[in-house]
């Protein structure tokens, strides 16, 4: 599965850091302060270029609703932010195929939809608008191909735990536990009624597996080819933003009361999404066929995807060479985060900390309660 994906992950971050430098939010995000359709879909076209690991997704989201975005408005970019993304559907395109690529857009679109009709009958009152946001021109002219290596390496640090659990869990999940149980866990031969059962239990699984973002896709590979069904596997990969550790962050930003019914919404949409984006396929006849997972082993001779990788680890290296030589001074427009490496833009950051004269910026407020948790200790 690694050796599959590996240029994907290289490409798709790779993409994802210089869109991050070079692509300014600032002036857009002024406009998020209502979920009209126009604002909808700028919401969701800046959660896509914004790609991001879960967490710091949900601590974007929470940054946005305290400078004045509608409350709908930053859930949608939250999603798009980990849903809409490219790297993701690299990955998917390579490890399940061209159909679950297209279907990462079909059924992201359909969830967004319903989120936006949803999630405003909560009626949450939404936080003053911020007077001021920072200039296009200072932002970008401050940027460098060093910054862009600076956001792609300090993505791949963010997600680290995700990737590797997911594809441990990946393929434990398939080498070792028997596709009997996987078929007693999801229905299957039962039309509509399986469809439905694999969509409500896929974000289950991922509730309880804590695995989040693009770690999640080799799980999902394994789901799919031990009995669970397409729209199940959409459901699944959708429901990074409700592992639990997510849940209990929710829970710090939005209270339980709220928490529980934002849960409760995320759960549903991405479930029917799951179930739409099947009927949809069904209906066009590209619902992609059972396929077994080819052990990366006997596919080091598959020249594409070796000449690809080679590609990807030469652009890596560069990566990684621009990332060292970065300016390191305090004066520049970005920080990274101490706890998880991630590299945040100073005036955008979830949550900064003065400590012994010297300022911290922090990806979410998780990762300043614990480096606060570190320097008391």
């Amino acid at each position: 599965m690694f050796f599959d994906t590996f240029w994907a992950l290289v490409l798709g971050f790779t993409i994802s850091g210089a869109i991050r430098a070079f692509t300014s939010r600032e002036k857009a995000l002024a406009t998020l302060g209502n979920h009209k359709p126009k604002t909808i879909a700028a919401a969701s076209f800046l959660g896509a270029i914004s790609s991001s690991c879960s967490y710091a997704a949900s601590a974007i989201a929470k940054s946005l609703i305290d400078k004045g975005a509608d409350f709908t408005t930053a859930i949608v970019f939250m999603f798009a932010s980990t849903n809409l993304v490219f790297e993701l559907g690299l990955v998917m395109w390579t490890l399940l195929g061209w159909q679950f690529a297209l279907a990462e857009f079909i059924g992201g679109f359909i969830m967004i939809a319903l989120l936006a009709a949803i999630i405003p009958r909560l009626n949450i009152a939404r936080r003053p608008r911020l007077l001021q946001m920072a200039d296009d021109s200072t932002v970008q002219m401050k940027s460098t191909w060093h910054d862009a290596a600076g956001f792609t390496i300090g993505d791949l640090t963010m997600v680290r735990f995700e990737l590797i659990v997911g594809f441990l869990i990946a393929g434990l999940a398939d080498t070792l536990i028997p596709i009997s149980w996987w078929h007693h866990l999801f229905l299957s031969g039962h039309g509509t009624l399986s469809t439905i059962e694999n969509v409500v239990l896929g974000p289950f699984i991922a509730f309880i597996s804590f695995v989040c973002s693009v770690g999640n896709v080799p799980l999902g590979a394994a789901l799919w080819n031990s009995g669970i069904s397409f729209g199940g596997t959409i459901s699944f990969i959708f429901a990074d933003l409700v592992a639990l550790p997510l849940v209990m962050i929710y829970r710090k930003f939005y209270g339980r009361q709220l928490t529980v019914k934002l849960v409760a919404i995320f759960w549903f949409t991405m479930s029917i999404s799951g179930f739409l984006t099947e009927k949809f396929f069904s209906v066009l006849e590209i619902v992609p066929t059972k396929r077994t997972l080819v052990p990366h082993a006997s596919r080091i001779g598959d020249n594409f995807t070796s000449w690809l990788n080679l590609f990807a680890l030469i652009l890596a290296t560069i990566i990684a060479w621009l990332y060292l030589t970065r300016s390191k001074s305090d004066e520049g427009p970005y920080a990274k985060d101490p706890i998880c490496g991630m590299q945040v833009e100073k005036s955008t950051a979830a949550a900064s900390f003065v400590h012994e004269g010297t300022t911290y910026y922090f990806c979410a407020p998780s990762c300043m309660e614990s480096f606060k948790n570190s320097v008391s200790a």
